[in-house]
């Protein structure tokens, strides 16, 4: 093992995630907007693909089936996520006029250094979602171990959260290549859509959450939650941010249809929960 102090194996192995969202998410010095799109799939991929190996390996405590379970929900995200804006960036010429347009006077203008920044920025972001999960495998808390009740609980109460979330993104995302092929100028309000405007981020939002659930048990420190719960609000801020966004690009796409107007006036943004319809004045969001 790496070692046998459980605080300093934290950020022994915390310092190789790291290092492998460092390498995964390097594609962004290609094409900046990668960092926080297929780098970021990458990166959550290769964060789970590094845990079950340490743990194989023996440099981390043995993993139990239900963290076996946490870290492949990890690299299922994170090579859905890569795969889908790839092939959608390869076969969409819509996809990849809208992404030249956002990035290319940008990618031009930006200096190295502020890429590097950005990338520093996205390996701090990207283990710290991630966190919750690490800790539970790092600090051997697994139900095979300890046999503690809330052990098993929480890691399977997040993970059922995770593959919920996860569903339900690839689902809307399906559902709007399959819309968007037969009406590419038409808005997208079947399936998910017809609940909610955004589902692919409401997914994210929902996988996410899952994440930082099923470390309850395990983080036992104030730092363990302070990195965790900042990687979450982060996160969530980024799909609402993007939420955001794409509101203003449909407004300005169908803002005069008399069918996207009466869509944006009965459905929510991102949830029925939170029945917020429109996210452009809201001046935080950026």
């Amino acid at each position: 093992m790496l070692s046998q102090d459980p605080v300093t194996l934290i950020w022994i192995v915390t310092g190789i995630l790291a290092g492998v969202a460092a390498v995964l998410s390097a594609i962004g010095f290609y094409k900046f907007v990668y960092f926080l799109s297929v780098g970021y799939g990458f990166a959550i991929a290769g964060i789970g693909i590094a845990l079950i190996v340490m743990s194989l390996i023996g440099a981390i405590p043995a993993m139990g089936v239900l963290e076996y379970i946490l870290a492949g929900l990890l690299i299922l995200y994170g090579a859905r996520l890569s795969g889908f804006l790839l092939f959608r960036e390869i076969k969409s010429a819509s996809y990849r006029k809208t992404l030249g347009n956002v990035a290319g006077k940008a990618e031009k203008k930006m200096p190295i250094f502020v890429k590097a920044t950005i990338w520093l920025c996205v390996i701090v972001l990207y283990v710290a979602e991630a966190s919750p999960i690490m800790y539970r495998i790092t600090g051997g808390v697994n139900y095979n171990v300890t046999g503690s009740v809330l052990d098993l609980i929480f890691p399977i109460v997040g993970g059922a959260i995770m593959l919920i979330g996860l569903v339900i993104e690839t689902v809307a995302d399906l559902q709007k290549s399959a819309a968007k092929k037969k009406n590419p100028h038409r808005f997208v309000d079947t399936g998910l859509y017809r609940f909610v405007r955004c589902p692919n981020y409401l997914g994210e939002i929902l996988f996410w959450t899952g994440v930082l659930v099923s470390g309850g048990s395990a983080m036992n420190t104030w730092w363990m939650w302070v990195i965790a719960v900042i990687g979450w609000i982060l996160i969530v801020y980024v799909m609402v941010s993007g939420a955001k966004r794409l509101e203003k690009r449909q407004t300005k796409n169908y803002g005069e249809d008399p069918e996207y107007q009466a869509y944006v006036k009965k459905t929510p943004i991102l949830m029925h929960l939170i029945p917020v319809k429109s996210l452009i004045n809201v001046k935080w969001i950026v």
